[in-house]
């Protein structure tokens, strides 16, 4: 058994695919319309045919209260793993990326915790 599908909810499909791809690094995968949104996903250009990213619209009613819940506790909704850490933030502070928590040691992983500007808290990660 793998991951092929894991989601982020997003409040404007646009907006996320241009932060996903032009600011974090993943690249389109698929593109379906769907009446008013689209099945939407990314991939790491490091795995194409790996785990896919479906961004996802985040209209139904369960999914404002979850994100609030979660950014108000500052719990990011997903990980990505990167090479190094701090070299990731730097990379994304100068794009202007705001970070919830800069990067954090502890024991042997390093995290640090971004906002999508779509709605979520994302982690990224790598372990020394």
């Amino acid at each position: 058994m793998r991951i092929h599908l894991t989601s982020v909810f997003v409040d404007d499909q646009d907006r996320a695919l241009r932060f996903y791809t032009d600011v974090l690094g993943f690249v389109k995968k698929t593109e379906i319309p769907l009446g008013e949104h689209r099945w939407l996903t990314v991939v790491s250009p490091e795995e194409p045919d790996g785990t896919e990213l479906v961004l996802e619209p985040a209209g139904h009613p369960a999914v404002g209260p979850y994100r609030a819940a979660l950014a108000e506790d500052g719990i990011p909704v997903t990980s990505f793993a990167v090479d190094d850490v701090h070299a990731e933030f730097d990379r994304l502070r100068g794009l202007g990326v705001r970070f919830t928590q800069e990067p954090l040691r502890m024991g042997p992983v390093t995290t640090a915790v971004l906002d999508d500007t779509c709605g979520n808290l994302i982690q990224i990660a790598h372990s020394a």
